[in-house]
């Protein structure tokens, strides 16, 4: 009669004989980019390098956040996303473009999504989603005159809206002290907008041609 299989107890794969084993079953790090700051979140990536810019990874390690001034930024982040899901939410809504409607109600799931991760990463709590946004404050914000005649007016307030983030991220970053917290926590909010901006540039580009967005 053959000896009874051990397993582990995480994962209940078979273990062989006596083997020392280590078991990485659901491990998930966080690894932020020495180039760019995004940080991205995955056990390994391929060659170690960044998946947006394919800059050296670094394994992100840090104590909790707790001060006063690394707080605001993670608060403004999710102001930012509040907005910009309200925002797209809002243009879904109201675009008479079918293409546009359901390119902006995935830009709205989008933000959802981003606004999850961003609670998972810096352990904050899922804030709600807005209220109601009228398009004309957006494009006040974005600082892009709104013209309802015009379907890549949405296009242009959605991508400028983004770039101000990063604007903004980016300004205050530089002004935090070298070596803090919230000059890291700026850099990393900083590179999220910039993939925003960068995502809806290429769905715009797609949408002009004609072609199926990628979301």
């Amino acid at each position: 009669m053959s000896e009874a299989m051990i397993s582990c107890p995480r994962c209940h794969r078979p273990i062989e004989g006596d083997e020392v084993y280590i078991c990485c079953a659901n491990q998930e790090l966080s690894w932020r980019c020495s180039a760019c700051g995004k940080v991205s979140e995955g056990f390994a990536f391929p060659y170690g390098m960044c998946p947006h810019c394919k800059g050296k990874l670094e394994m992100l390690e840090r104590g909790p956040i707790d001060n006063a001034e690394s707080l605001d930024a993670i608060r403004a982040a999710f102001e930012i996303e509040l907005g910009g899901h309200a925002f797209y939410q809002r243009a879904a809504n109201e675009s008479q473009d079918p293409t546009l409607r359901e390119l902006f109600a995935r830009f709205a799931v989008m933000e959802e999504e981003h606004m999850r991760t961003l609670s998972r990463r810096y352990h904050a709590q899922l804030p709600q989603p807005a209220g109601d946004l009228q398009i004309d404050h957006a494009a006040i914000f974005a600082g892009v005159e709104r013209k309802p005649e015009d379907p890549a007016n949405l296009f242009r307030i959605a991508i400028a809206f983004e770039e101000r983030a990063v604007k903004f991220f980016s300004a205050q970053g530089a002004h935090a002290p070298e070596g803090s917290m919230q000059r890291e926590l700026y850099k990393e909010l900083a590179a999220e907008e910039r993939e925003h901006v960068a995502l809806l540039t290429t769905e715009y580009e797609r949408w002009k041609a004609g072609k199926a967005g990628l979301l």
